[in-house]
């Protein structure tokens, strides 16, 4: 504040504005006077409006307060309740399952994150959740919090009867904007301070922004709006008055370890819009797509989410997608040089591109930083710029505008040297020694000895780990098939498409009329579009549908599983000594 000539008050409640005499008066009788003022008092988080919601043990959750009272708790109590099955809901309600408590969601809606996702995916987390062990109580109305006997909450009780045990209730069922200065000035709100395109009151000398301003309807309680909101009324009370806010596409990323979800815009639809969706509900992976008038307005993604930030930037830029809509659903690595003419991902971008959505930090105030500060790494980038500092899932492209504005001289590490993931500071070599080193078996117990940040880790260690522990100690080490690549677990290669190649195993090339008949009866059966003989003398299916895999394996009867890791590759054969006359090995049994 001192740097920028900002006088700061602290501890100064402003509780009357006076809006004729244009000052402000706090609780101990100081006043300020103004020629413009803005309204930032943000919200609080809603609590029920039931019987007991003062007892001990019922708190909200919202800040650094908050999560200690949780973690202390956590230590001497068993059973916890979460009231409210949002984003704030379902990381607090995992990170008390992961502190041992038993803990039950309660939520109104029907299905999980409504506002962020729609009622398929909405299930598939549900599904993932019960499997981490929280249980679910949906479509439910809480009653009243009853009294343990000693001032503390004993047990929540719904509006159909049921009662359940908690001694710790967490409030996560909402924000209301902290409107109460504005209405006591005659400010007119509705569920927040009204505020029109500049951010401006009814009273054009006040402004608002934030969690307590309403704009057309919305109040947004995510940081990436507050800081376009900012940009916006900072322009008019500089008085150059041009910029206008037209409301925020936002974006949503769950922060529950090895859960990965990704939704952006309008992904329920509409009248007057189209869906394409990708359903594998097997294997945890759902996509949807909503266009309308040949524009991506929405995405909502479940289980790969890698896309994610390339879907936000087309619904954001709102470009025609007509040119890419045949590779749409499988993302910005399918489309070649379509769209883009190859142009490197970070070098293509705008300055005006936002960069890292969770702290508001676009590519061109990155770029000015490494410039003017003379910046060569990615910790220098997220200390002067805040980008990648938070989730960390843009660190990737914040490296690659590090590389394209300094070149060489980027610090950046060897690929070999770099961590594995957020999860850990160990890069591959040194994971693989510990499981050498300590006969380590399992992912948990890997994860454990080598102090994991996250219990669960995510989906980029998870198969590196699965891999390494059942390559080192085969047949002593613990498989787990969810932690595989999809290719492992789906038993054939996917393609760009989304669809399936198979490739049945014929040792040396070699093979007979018997499986050669299967393999035909198998491409007429399931309508395979191509079959192609290999590089490495093996007969590949390809374009089979995932639905028709375990009919494609049952009618081949031929093992193919070395087919689709990424092991030793092909082994070319001839004929070896027992046709050719120049052989010297058998080299077909």
């Amino acid at each position: 504040y001192l740097d920028n000539n900002i006088k700061l008050l602290l501890n100064r409640k402003v509780v009357e504005i006076d809006r004729v005499k244009r000052r402000v008066i706090a609780e101990d009788g100081s006043e300020a006077e103004y020629d413009r003022l803005l309204i930032a008092t943000g919200s609080t988080p809603f609590i029920l409006p039931i019987p007991g919601n003062t007892l001990d043990g019922v708190i909200g959750y919202r800040d650094i307060a908050d999560t200690q009272a949780m973690i202390n708790t956590a230590k001497t109590h068993k059973h916890a309740v979460v009231i409210g099955g949002g984003l704030l809901g379902l990381e607090a309600a995992n990170g008390l399952k992961l502190r041992g408590m038993d803990v039950t969601v309660v939520h109104l809606g029907e299905w999980l994150l409504e506002r962020q996702l729609d009622k398929t995916s909405g299930q598939l987390l549900q599904t993932a959740l019960e499997n981490r062990g929280l249980k679910f109580r949906l479509s439910e109305q809480t009653q009243a919090l009853h009294d343990a006997g000693n001032g503390r909450v004993g047990s929540v009780q719904f509006k159909n009867g049921d009662i359940i045990p908690a001694d710790l209730v967490v409030m996560a069922a909402g924000i209301r904007p902290n409107t109460e200065l504005a209405e006591k000035s005659g400010i007119p709100c509705n569920r927040g301070i009204l505020v029109n395109d500049t951010m401006q009151t009814y009273d054009p000398r006040i402004y608002a922004i934030g969690e307590c301003a309403s704009h057309r309807g919305t109040a947004y309680g995510l940081v990436a709006p507050l800081f376009e909101q900012a940009k916006v009324c900072a322009n008019h009370l500089a008085q150059l008055g041009f910029a206008t806010y037209k409301g925020s596409v936002t974006s949503t990323k769950l922060k529950v370890t090895g859960i990965d979800l990704f939704s952006a815009g309008d992904f329920m639809g509409g009248e007057g819009t189209e869906t394409i969706t990708l359903s594998d509900p097997i294997g945890g992976v759902y996509k949807k797509l909503v266009i309308k008038d040949d524009v991506l307005v929405g995405a909502c993604l479940y289980g790969d989410t890698a896309d994610g930030g390339w879907y936000f930037r087309q619904i954001r830029e709102n470009h025609a997608i007509s040119e890419i809509r045949d590779h749409l659903m499988f993302g910005e690595n399918a489309l070649g040089d379509v769209g883009h003419q190859g142009q490197d991902k970070a070098m293509s971008m705008a300055d005006s591109a936002e960069v890292c959505g969770c702290n508001g930090v676009c590519k061109g105030t990155i770029v000015k930083a490494i410039q003017e500060h003379g910046l060569f790494s990615v910790d220098d980038v997220k200390k002067h710029t805040k980008a990648a500092s938070s989730c960390g899932s843009c660190a990737g492209l914040v490296e690659q505008i590090l590389i394209n504005t300094v070149g060489g001289a980027a610090d950046v590490k060897p690929k070999s040297e770099k961590a594995i993931c957020g999860c850990s500071d160990l890069n591959h070599g040194q994971i693989r020694q510990a499981i050498r080193d300590q006969h380590l078996l399992t992912i948990a117990g890997t994860m454990s000895y080598l102090n994991w940040r996250t219990p669960n880790g995510c989906a980029t260690c998870r198969p590196a780990l699965n891999y390494y522990l059942i390559s080192t100690w085969p047949g002593e080490a613990q498989d787990d098939p969810q932690s595989r690549l999809i290719n492992e677990r789906a038993h054939a290669n996917i393609q760009k498409d989304g669809t399936y190649s198979v490739v049945p195993r014929m040792w040396g090339g070699v093979t007979n009329p018997a499986e050669l008949r299967r393999i035909a009866d198998v491409a007429d059966k399931y309508n395979v579009p191509m079959v192609k003989v290999t590089g490495g003398q093996r007969i590949d299916l390809l374009g089979i549908k995932k639905q028709d895999l375990p009919g494609v394996w049952k009618d081949l009867d031929m093992p193919s599983g070395h087919a689709y890791g990424k092991s030793i590759r092909t082994v070319k054969t001839c004929v070896g000594s027992e046709f050719c006359r120049f052989g010297t090995q058998n080299s077909t049994q």
